[in-house]
């Protein structure tokens, strides 16, 4: 609550991350914080350190009410629905949440036996998102998933039949992929009629195993737009709209969680290597969680979850803001940009105009929006709100 370089009227809606590490195996093309599982879970432990970062979280945020819960990983579908009815409930007697809030598990059906995903409903869990990536056995060899085509529809079909609302996760530009062959993973996915869907186009990132030993026939940039035009036409065609770069959905199944993100909303990240921002009157705040799990759980049970935190600085706001709220479709209000930044509109009109000029951003004075072609080239448009 010390003074500090912006003015915010009003604090944006709340949302809580949850990290749980542990994997069957590491994908070669994954970056995130995760890690292969050596035998046994030290589940209880885990609890016990998440209930401790939340706890010595909790004066930050004091009062406020929480819109979704986000239970990502790792694999979080590898702890048993009793351990996640266990995690919920800590969480609902530390933190009100919203009469609505949306609580999503990330789940792989390497993972999955029948009913698994029911106890997962009856733990509390209101959607479920699948990283079923593909259909293909072959494709899902060279991915490194350790599911095949079978158990990823069945996976499917147990969500289908326990929850209201599911995400399936699929992968596209995949070593040697044609056209056709994406045509037929969408007729799949498809085929269940899905509320939502994510698509992520196969990407090389470092400090993975594929930067180092890089698959063969990737596909080029323009194969890879035309697949990406493909799925935005099938999807188009059965009532999905493209509300967001990578996003799909039906009407009424949006993914609130992932939306509060991209409109620059708050969230608290615990668990291990877990980011938080949260906004304050005159300040807006990141930190980190210790990344290694064993080290994460010393720190949390002693009330030193947090690795390293810093203020995000005046000049940083706009191409931070940008990074996110010009993913969505719809883009966002200005008036949004001044509510969650704190910073007038001389911040960013320099930028706005060269947007416009150039055919990326819509010429609406009272939105902020990408064109067809911002869309197409979004880093462009994003990289002009850059600070100097």
């Amino acid at each position: 609550m010390r003074p500090g370089t912006l003015s915010l009227a009003a604090l944006p809606p709340l949302s809580l991350y949850v990290h749980l590490p542990w994997c069957i195996r590491k994908c070669p093309y994954c970056d995130f914080n995760s890690h292969e599982s050596k035998g046994e879970l030290p589940a209880s432990a885990y609890l016990a350190a998440l209930r401790a970062d939340l706890e010595a979280a909790l004066p930050l945020i004091w009062g406020r009410h929480v819109v979704s819960i986000f239970i990502g990983g790792g694999t979080p579908s590898l702890f048993a629905p009793e351990q996640i009815a266990e995690l919920i409930s800590d969480i609902r007697a530390r933190l009100p949440l919203d009469p609505g809030c949306e609580i999503t598990l990330e789940a792989n059906p390497g993972t999955f036996e029948k009913d698994r995903f029911k106890g997962f409903r009856e733990a509390g869990v209101t959607r479920l998102s699948i990283g079923v990536q593909s259909f293909d056995d072959a494709k899902l060899k060279a991915l490194g998933r350790v599911h095949d085509s079978e158990q990823a529809k069945a996976a499917i079909a147990e969500a289908a039949g326990a929850f209201d609302t599911f995400n399936i996760d699929l992968m596209y530009a995949l070593p040697g992929q044609t056209l056709d062959e994406l045509a037929l993973e969408l007729d799949t996915a498809l085929a269940f009629a899905p509320p939502h869907l994510s698509v992520y186009h196969l990407t090389i990132e470092p400090n993975t195993r594929f930067a180092v030993q890089t698959p063969e026939n990737l596909p080029d940039p323009d194969l890879a737009s035309d697949m990406l035009d493909l799925i935005t036409a099938r999807t188009g065609a059965v009532g999905m709209d493209r509300y967001e770069v990578s996003a799909y959905a039906r009407a009424g199944h949006r993914c609130t969680h992932n939306t509060n993100y991209w409109q620059f909303g708050d969230y608290l990240g615990i668990g291990a290597g877990a980011h938080t921002k949260l906004s304050f009157p005159h300040r807006i705040l990141r930190q980190v969680r210790w990344r290694e799990p064993a080290a994460y759980m010393v720190k949390a049970g002693e009330g030193a979850a947090v690795s390293n935190e810093h203020e995000v600085q005046r000049s940083e706001l706009p191409f931070e803001f940008m990074l996110n709220a010009l993913r969505l479709k719809d883009g966002v209000p200005v008036t949004q940009f001044l509510e969650r930044t704190g910073l007038p509109p001389s911040a960013i009109a320099a930028a706005m105009e060269k947007g416009r000029s150039r055919g990326l951003l819509l010429p609406d004075p009272a939105r902020i929006a990408a064109t067809d072609k911002g869309f197409d080239f979004l880093s462009d448009l994003q990289s002009l709100f850059l600070a100097d």
